[in-house]
This record gives structure tokens, sequence and C-alpha cells, in this order.
């Protein structure tokens, strides 16, 4: 092994190590970076007749940084966390919670199914995983063990359709994706749509099927009401300003009216507009969204910007070189390849946040995917559903995290744990389906797109 390959893995070494250390990730991913500059350039001059480290990857991290801080994609970041953390404060998933429960009351599971559509809405329109898991948590937990519904089954569901957002557009991991790799968002965008419908569709399958096999674990509400005419509308009518508010957003990208990075504009607006209306736009409130909104984007932004410093510094090391050797050396077809970064990207997800993975992993191993000759977004979006079973597996699942947080007393992180494992095992079945049947993710693009 060359000496360049052995600082390659002894940089990887180190940042998995110091992750465990409590240091914020960006600040390990900088200061590996300048620690392996000075290194790797006295490797260069002791063992100059072996290698040879282009070290222009260095001179590029300023003009780098640069870029991403003109990058017109990720304008949309903090246009999309201000949409959704407004929506958040404009109470209309409380509006739909209550309605929904009125109209799935008498099935049983039904508190359960309630929480997972009104997850998939929030999804659509959040894309803030923390705001998501807390928001179904105190709304949903608190009804779901009042009629007696089994603590895993409540957390399970909870944790499980918060994490959609992630992967439901329009997410926010998407618009890094694209960014990362050089494709379109807006094919990402629609090449998801499929994907994150087939894991709510899974959810809600999996929650009917056990309330019909054992009403002990998911009875049927105990205050349910009759279902008539009058509740489908209540249930529809609370139901349709976010469903507008998605429409105005993924249906502007969707008909090449708007680019992602305006869509999320006409987001933002519209969910101020929905909390005016509602009576909730108040000063506070817009002060409150904004800091937040600030302090994420900012963390989204610091993290970009080490995270790219670091890959710089790896790819001068050879480090993109060195994974490639390693991904086509392996004894597998192109297809087990890709089985083999899933797997390797399930494991790391155990330790590693999304973010990190997204912009560390992903780039590396994209390139190799496409000289394979295997499509860009299908792959992207596989990635995408692989990641999000990383917010659920120990001990760096956030979402279990966020979830212990608010769940009422009596609730245990064991029963969040055991909870999680049915729908960790969906999520897998849903990357295999994926994996499979790559017009899942294909199809959309090629039709809204097609002449």
């Amino acid at each position: 092994m060359e000496v360049n390959e052995i600082l390659v893995l002894i940089m990887f070494g180190m940042f998995i190590l110091l992750l465990f250390t409590g240091f914020p990730v960006a600040w390990v991913l900088c200061g590996i970076s300048l620690v392996f500059v000075p290194v790797a350039m006295l490797a260069d001059e002791w063992f100059d007749a072996f290698i040879g480290i282009d070290w222009n990857y260095a001179s590029l991290v300023v003009p780098r940084m640069w870029d991403i801080m003109t990058n017109w994609v990720l304008v949309a970041l903090p246009m999309f966390i201000f949409m959704g953390l407004m929506l958040d404060r404009s109470g209309t998933a409380e509006d739909l919670m209550g309605n929904l429960v009125r109209l799935f009351g008498r099935v049983r599971g039904g508190l359960a199914v309630t929480v997972t559509f009104v997850g998939l809405l929030l999804a659509a329109s959040t894309g803030i995983i923390g705001a998501s898991v807390v928001l179904l948590a105190v709304l949903g937990m608190p009804m779901m063990m009042r009629d007696g519904y089994s603590k895993e089954l409540a957390c399970g569901t909870v944790a499980s359709t918060g994490t959609l957002g992630i992967l439901v557009p329009p997410s926010i991991m998407l618009v890094m994706m694209g960014d990362r790799i050089g494709v379109s968002v807006g094919d990402l965008f629609l090449g998801a749509v499929f994907p994150g419908l087939m894991l709510a569709g899974f959810y809600v399958t999996y929650i009917l099927s056990l309330g019909y096999l054992r009403a002990d674990i998911a009875p049927v509400s105990k205050d349910a009401e009759p279902i008539s005419l009058k509740v489908i509308f209540s249930a529809l009518s609370a139901a349709l300003p976010t469903a507008a508010l998605i429409i105005a957003v993924l249906g502007s990208i969707f008909m090449g009216i708007a680019t992602p990075t305006e869509a999320s504009g006409v987001g933002a607006l519209g969910a101020t507009i929905l909390a005016f209306a509602r009576g909730k736009l108040t000063l506070e409130v817009v002060r409150e969204v904004g800091r937040e909104t600030t302090k994420t984007t900012a963390f989204i932004f610091a993290l970009i910007i080490c995270a790219t410093a670091f890959s710089l510094i790896l790819r001068g090391l050879g480090g993109d070189e060195l994974i490639e050797k390693a991904l086509t050396s392996l004894p597998f077809e192109p297809s087990g390849i890709v089985i083999a970064i899933l797997v390797v990207t399930f494991i790391l997800g155990f330790f590693l946040d999304w973010i990190e993975l997204t912009l560390i992993i992903l780039p590396l191993v994209a390139p190799v995917v496409s000289a394979l000759g295997f499509d860009l977004v299908w792959f992207a979006v596989l990635f995408a559903v692989c990641l999000q079973t990383s917010f659920l597996t120990p001990p760096v699942g956030f979402a279990l995290f966020y979830l212990k947080g608010v769940v009422p007393k009596g609730i245990h992180l064991i029963h969040i744990y055991r909870g999680v494992v049915p729908f960790i095992l969906l999520q897998l079945l849903g990357l295999a389906i994926v994996f499979w049947m790559p017009s899942i993710v294909t199809w959309l693009p090629k039709v809204v797109y097609s002449p």
C-alpha cells in the first residue's frame, strides 16, 4: 500500500474516532483538514520518489467556499427551512390531527394511521425531522396512550413517520445531494415521490394488519364517532391549506414554472400567509422562526464548507482513486458493488448523521456508480432511502432522541428501540424494491420532462 493511501485511511480513521469525543462535526472536519495539509506535505517531501501529491486541491479550498456561498441552488435550503418552521407555528397540524382522528377513529389502529397521514403531509411541507417528530409526538402520543395502544407501536409510528421528511420532496437532503453530485434537484424531487409514498403505504398497511391481528395493540378509539359527510368534509377542509401549499411548491417545480430555488420562496411566502390567515403570525413568531432558520442554516452551511475542505484534501491524497479502486476490485457484478455501497452506508448510519454521509461518502461513490452505467438520479434516491434508516438506528438515531425528549411518562428508551425495529425492516424492504425496480424512481422524471 502506498504512503498516500495510508494517509487516506488514517484521515478517515481519525474522523470516525474524533466523532466520539463530542466535538462539533464541522470543527472535526476542518481540524483534520488543517492537520493533514502539513502532514501530507512532509510525507510528499520525504517520499517524493514514491508519491506525488497535487496540492492544487488545497489551494482550491477558498474559491470552493466562495462557490458554495454563491450557489443559487443552495439558496433553497434556508427558504425550505423557514417554510417548515412557519408552517409548524401556523397550527394547521393540530387541526388536521383532530379531524383525521374523527375520520379514522372507528378503525383499529386508526390513531396510528392518522399520525402517519399527518406525518406524510408534514414531510411534504416541512422536511425538518426534529420538528416533525416532536410535533407528531406531542399531538399523537397522548391520544394513543389514552386509548391503550402498545407503547412500542406508538413510538415506532411517530419516529418512522417523522423521518419521511428527509425523503419526500421538498427535502433539504435532496437539495444537498443534487448540488454535491451535479444532478437536477427537480429530477430528484420527482424521483423521490413514489418511494416516499410507498414507505408511507407500508407503514399504514403494517399498522392496519397489526390492528386486525392484535386488537389489544391497536384498539378502536374510545370516543370514536360515526363517519358522516360532515366528518369527511371537516377532514378535507383541514387538509386543504397544507395540500394547497404542497401543490404550489411541488407543482410549480414539476410543471417547469419555477426552479426549486424559486419554489422555495413561494413555499416560504405561502406558509407565512397561512400563519397570518390563522391569526398565528405575530412579531414573536417571526422572530423565533427567523432565529431558528438562521441557526439551522448556519449549522448546515458550516458542515458543507468544512466537508468541502475535508473532501479536497482527501482528493489531494488520492482518496477518490482509492475508493474507486477498492469498489471496482470487489468480486461482484456492478449491481453487487452498489449493494456493497448501500450495506456500508447502512452500517455507517449507526454512527454518522445523514449530512456527513451526504457530503463526504456520496460524492466519493457517485462517480464510481455512474461509471458502472447506473442512473445517478436513481442512485441518489436509493442512497436517500438508505440514509432514512440512520434516523432510527441507535446509537446516533436522532429521531429516537427527539422522541425521547417529549414522550409521556412511563415510556422508556427500550420501548422506542423495540418500536422502531419493524419500521426499519419496512424501510429496508422499500430499499430493496427501489433497487430491483429502478422505474419507481426514473418513470416520473421521464414522463414529466418527455417532449
